[in-house]
């Protein structure tokens, strides 16, 4: 289980770097083509607040890596539980308040290491 959890934990990085790169280096480029409902005049004037937010992206990513290298097996899942803990409340959140696509792109995949992690724990 451990396995497949740490797989979990490597597509979560994986999309937060992508989110940090979308939103600190192409935001007025490919972001466009990505968030089409945001109207086209805000990208430039946003570029800093999506910088901002893309650097907060890094860090969770940062933070699920330490997970994945951490030597000590019981740290390794207690940091891996706080990170991922980190996305799915950000997820959730995204879903509330802006929209429910971000709960199935971030917050479910870190719900799912979160019980992926469980399970290994409790068996």
């Amino acid at each position: 289980m451990l396995l497949f959890a740490k797989i979990i934990i490597l597509i979560v990085t994986l999309l937060h770097i992508y989110f940090m790169w979308l939103e600190m280096f192409a935001w007025t480029t490919k972001a466009k083509k990505v968030f089409r409902t945001f109207p086209e005049e805000l990208f430039e004037p946003t570029k800093t607040l999506a910088a901002n937010q893309g650097l907060y992206n890094g860090f969770l990513a940062a933070g699920l890596i330490w997970s994945l290298v951490i030597q000590d097996a019981t740290w390794q899942v207690y940091v891996g539980f706080f990170f991922l803990g980190c996305v799915a409340i950000a997820g959730i959140y995204g879903a509330l308040t802006a929209s429910k696509k971000i709960f199935m792109v971030q917050g479910l995949p870190a719900i799912i290491g979160i019980i992926l992690l469980l399970v290994h724990q409790f068996l």
